[in-house]
């Protein structure tokens, strides 16, 4: 996973499948895509200034894999639903998973910052400091 502690990825894993979990089955698709991106997208914010991206990559992968799970659960009926089906009704560009104009982004949409240019924003004892208006 590059330098992201496994103990964090672990947690986000937990997360996902805990609301993607068989007694989940009976809330609204759309509403648990806004839940997984909402998830997703705050805990990718505060690790996106390390080493990040193959992480986000995992952490998607499995966030998807649980979603085409929990769908095919739901909505299979007595005949289990293939994945043409599956792709034919729940994925509209690719294989992007969205229902009711409501698409999964997962962690990798958050751009990932490694190093950020605060040069002249940094105090140092060598920098003058401003000079005191003086009224008159």
């Amino acid at each position: 996973m590059g330098w992201m502690a496994a103990k964090a990825v672990q947690a986000i894993k937990d997360k996902v499948s805990a609301k993607t979990y068989r007694s989940t089955l009976n809330q609204d698709l759309d509403r648990l895509i806004l839940s997984l991106n909402r998830t997703l997208r705050e805990w990718a914010n505060y690790f996106r200034h390390g080493v990040s991206k193959a992480a986000f990559g995992s952490i998607d992968a499995h966030a998807w894999g649980r979603l085409m799970r929990w769908i095919r659960r739901k909505y299979a009926g007595k005949a289990r639903m293939g994945m043409p089906e599956f792709r034919r009704r729940f994925c509209d560009v690719g294989w992007r998973i969205a229902h009711r104009g409501v698409a999964f982004t997962g962690a990798s949409s958050v751009e990932v910052r490694r190093y950020r240019y605060r040069g002249s924003k940094i105090a140092t004892p060598w920098t003058p400091a401003p000079a005191a208006a003086t009224g008159g």
